[in-house]
């Protein structure tokens, strides 16, 4: 089933399969709900799985398309959609990337709505103690886009998430390669937008403590020790709890999908 919600300043659509306990996806970057699309599937067997492109992004329309864009707002679009599709009824929240922000924030701001989240390397570098050579990164790239354009400032993104300054070129399978020209249409207002605000936020970590029985971090096996990587493995670490690690790198939801799935069908169950 395929749907629309009008939030405030935007129109979210929204895609849900299967039946069973309800189960928000949120996509990271700019893939929306078409990225989520293999593992949607798999774990339809046995939740409500709900998918969107997130406002501003695929075929979610701002009202306004200069809006500056807030993990706030991102969140509270999450929850609007958790009270049409699953109302009174605590879910499980998967997000990923700059999803993962979302589902963060979500948690510390509705924990009553949620009965378990599993966040996969949310870049908030603000938790990290060298956050300030990270905020030199996310300045440099907006300079970049401004002055040089987005492949350069996408270069200047990629080498600063990478471990050795090489960023990694993972093979697709051909439905991600199919969906490249929405990755690419994506890209301006992800650079532009979501990346400075994002990555600028810091999340409540007092409040995700006490909240961290019902969150689960994550990794990727291929991406140990690149920046999208260290915060899970750092507030992990803080929380005394295990850092999860799945199949790839920090696209692994894309480039290894089957696998993805089983893991996070074993999580979600735990």
């Amino acid at each position: 089933m395929n749907g629309s919600l009008r939030v405030r300043g935007a129109t979210l659509h929204y895609e849900v399969r299967g039946e069973g306990p309800p189960l928000l996806m949120i996509p990271g970057g700019t893939g929306g709900a078409a990225s989520l699309e293999t593992v949607a599937e798999d774990l339809a067997t046995e939740y409500t799985v709900v998918t969107y492109d997130p406002r501003g992004l695929g075929r979610s329309p701002l009202d306004d398309p200069e809006a500056g864009q807030r993990v706030a707002e991102h969140a509270g679009d999450a929850l609007r959609l958790l009270d049409l599709l699953a109302p009174g009824v605590p879910a499980r929240v998967f997000g990923s990337s700059s999803g993962a922000i979302v589902a963060l924030h979500l948690l510390t701001a509705h924990q009553e709505r949620l009965e378990r989240v599993v966040a996969h390397e949310p870049p908030v570098v603000e938790v990290l103690p060298d956050a300030a050579v990270h905020r030199a990164l996310v300045a440099r790239v907006g300079e970049t886009f401004r002055t040089e354009g987005l492949m350069p400032a996408m270069a200047v993104f990629a080498a600063g998430l990478s471990k050795d300054g090489e960023p990694a070129q993972p093979e697709l399978p051909p439905q991600a390669a199919a969906r490249a020209e929405q990755t690419m249409a994506g890209l301006p207002f992800f650079v532009g937008r979501i990346v400075p605000s994002f990555m600028s936020y810091a999340p409540d970590v007092d409040r995700l403590a006490a909240l961290s029985d019902r969150l689960v971090l994550a990794g990727g096996q291929d991406s140990r020790g690149e920046l999208p990587y260290r915060p899970a493995a750092y507030l992990a670490e803080r929380f005394g709890a295990e850092l999860v690690h799945f199949p790839g790198g920090h696209t692994g939801l894309t480039t290894h999908p089957a696998e993805f799935a089983e893991l996070l069908r074993k999580i979600l169950r735990a």
